[in-house]
């Protein structure tokens, strides 16, 4: 078949798109996520200001709780208990509404993937070469899920510089670039030391 290029979050979309019956208008918008998150904090007793600059703080909070697991509680913003209820509440709004975030798109597919073993192996017959640019950016439910994708050839090529990662703050984890060859023994590394494409001054 013909190869098929994307992000990470376009290409697993189209498999929760396929397959979970999901449209392009499931998706949330930002205007929507922070309605939805003043709704929570008009309803409950969280103790917190109700403007954009706490509602974009809780919305990172929250997506990086579905990326990493990690609940904020080291700097007083709100007790593990208030985080737990506050990201029920927001859950529950988005499902009542039939709406997915980005992170939902990965969570979802890594969970369709492991859980349904014919629909595992129609896309890993779909995707029998990977290419990963930019590897050094990925986080760990998108690696997850790329290996998964990658059974059984395990017919990886990565592409990443781990000095140029910019995204920690999303998730991004630049040491699982660097443990590749643990989780993959048989992986050949080239280096490309050189650069071709820089002037020398910007080099140095």
């Amino acid at each position: 078949g013909q190869p098929q290029f994307g992000t990470f979050h376009s290409i697993f979309f189209s498999i929760i798109q396929k397959h979970c019956h999901y449209k392009i208008s499931d998706l949330i918008t930002p205007t929507q996520q922070r309605m939805f998150i003043k709704q929570v904090l008009l309803n409950g007793n969280y103790g917190l200001p109700i403007d954009l600059d706490t509602m974009e703080n809780l919305l990172s909070l929250i997506s990086r709780y579905k990326n990493l697991g990690e609940e904020q509680t080291e700097d007083g913003f709100l007790t593990e208990e208030q985080f737990k209820q506050l990201y029920r509440e927001y859950q529950e709004q988005m499902e009542w509404h039939h709406k997915i975030d980005f992170d939902d798109m990965l969570l979802l597919c890594k969970e369709v993937l492991e859980k349904q073993q014919a629909i595992r192996k129609l896309w890993q017959e779909r995707f029998p070469f990977i290419l990963v640019d930019e590897f050094q950016d990925i986080n760990a439910i998108q690696y997850e899920t790329v290996k998964l994708l990658a059974q059984p050839g395990n017919n990886l090529f990565i592409v990443g510089d781990d000095d140029q990662s910019i995204y920690r703050f999303r998730g991004a984890k630049p040491e699982i670039m660097l443990n590749f060859q643990k989780d993959f023994p048989k992986a050949v590394m080239i280096q490309l030391a050189e650069n071709y494409r820089s002037t020398e001054c910007i080099i140095k």
